[in-house]
């Protein structure tokens, strides 16, 4: 492993605080970004994220602000830990204050709802061409806080930054593969989370094993359809960030995309789950931009096109299986 570093985390969810504990244990001086001054310093007076990481004690070299200067100041890697739908926001805040290369490492796993961008997407249009690596893979907060091993893939158009993250994060715990195709990576990563959503909706509905897997591998076929068509390798899709990722959301109770999904079959509407929640369901938002894509690619997504059914035009999710299962009947690799 190389020498100590310092690492910028920005975004004080689970996800972030999870990424910046891994440093910290790994020997890193962490500085973790909270947009919310008065959160920040309840963190740094209990040493625990208590609203996303509750009971995980935030060690000494893992410093806390609010101060976005110090925080882009402090290091040359710079985490973006925010969810998809404030990445834009955050950036415009960066942009004036940067000082000096930094290279970037996007986590968020979502698609923007207004501009359909991917959060790379978003990056470069915000801050130009800067050292960009997408990091991914199944790996719940939760687990990754509390040493649990947890693998990902570190993802860059150029080798070098995606084996600089590699050596920066892993430890004995955190095992970091790389690998050249971050739009696959990405892509993985936001489009489970729409899946995660139909699985739910099996879950809430009261099927079994035979309906999710069933669910799953036509969902991993239409995450590859989809992602092929904007310039992934499809190899990508069952790998870590893919079939890896989608597995952990669409089986563990920490998914939050899936218990939006199970809510959603037991009968509830969308607009009364997610205001009770205190994190971000990144599939809910990225439903819309999948479906707008898939239009503007001209390709038929159908168990994501019924998660944005369900998701934003109400359809009842009984009828949304309905619908699925009385779809024309075709060979298996017809479309693909």
């Amino acid at each position: 492993m190389s020498t100590k570093e310092r690492v910028t985390i920005l975004g004080d969810g689970g996800w972030g605080t999870a990424l910046a504990l891994v440093n910290a244990r790994r020997g890193n001086d962490v500085l973790l970004w909270s947009a919310f001054s008065d959160y920040s310093a309840q963190m740094k007076a209990r040493r625990e994220n208590f609203k996303f990481l509750p009971g995980v004690l935030l060690p000494d070299n893992l410093h806390i602000t609010s101060d976005l200067s110090e925080a882009l100041q402090f290091s040359e890697i710079i985490v973006l830990a925010v969810p998809t739908q404030f990445v834009r926001s955050v950036l415009q805040k960066v942009r004036p204050l940067v000082r000096g290369q930094k290279i970037y490492v996007s986590v968020a796993k979502g698609i923007e709802k207004q501009t359909c961008m991917r959060p790379s997407q978003i990056v470069y249009a915000e801050l130009g061409d800067v050292p960009l690596v997408i990091l991914s893979g199944p790996s719940h907060a939760e687990e990754v806080s509390r040493g649990i091993p947890t693998l990902v893939v570190a993802a860059s158009k150029k080798a070098e930054y995606a084996t600089k993250v590699q050596d920066v994060f892993r430890d004995k715990f955190f095992r970091v593969y790389v690998q050249q195709d971050p739009i696959g990576v990405e892509l993985g990563g936001a489009l489970k989370n729409v899946v995660a959503v139909a699985a739910g909706v099996c879950d809430g509905l009261g099927f079994g094993d035979n309906t999710k897997s069933g669910l799953l591998t036509r969902g991993l076929f239409e995450m590859s359809r989809l992602g092929v068509k904007m310039g992934a390798n499809p190899t990508t899709f069952f790998g870590l960030s893919g079939a890896g990722d989608l597995m952990t959301t669409c089986f563990s109770n920490h998914g939050r995309n899936l218990f939006v999904g199970r809510e959603l079959g037991k009968g509830r509407k969308i607009k009364d789950i997610v205001e009770n929640m205190q994190m971000v369901a990144e599939g809910v938002a990225s439903a819309e931009a999948v479906h707008e894509l898939a239009k503007r690619e001209g390709i038929t997504l159908p168990i994501m096109d019924e998660v944005y059914n369900i998701l934003c035009c109400d359809k009842d999710p009984k009828q949304a299986v309905a619908d699925l299962l009385g779809r024309d009947a075709h060979e298996e690799w017809k479309q693909y």
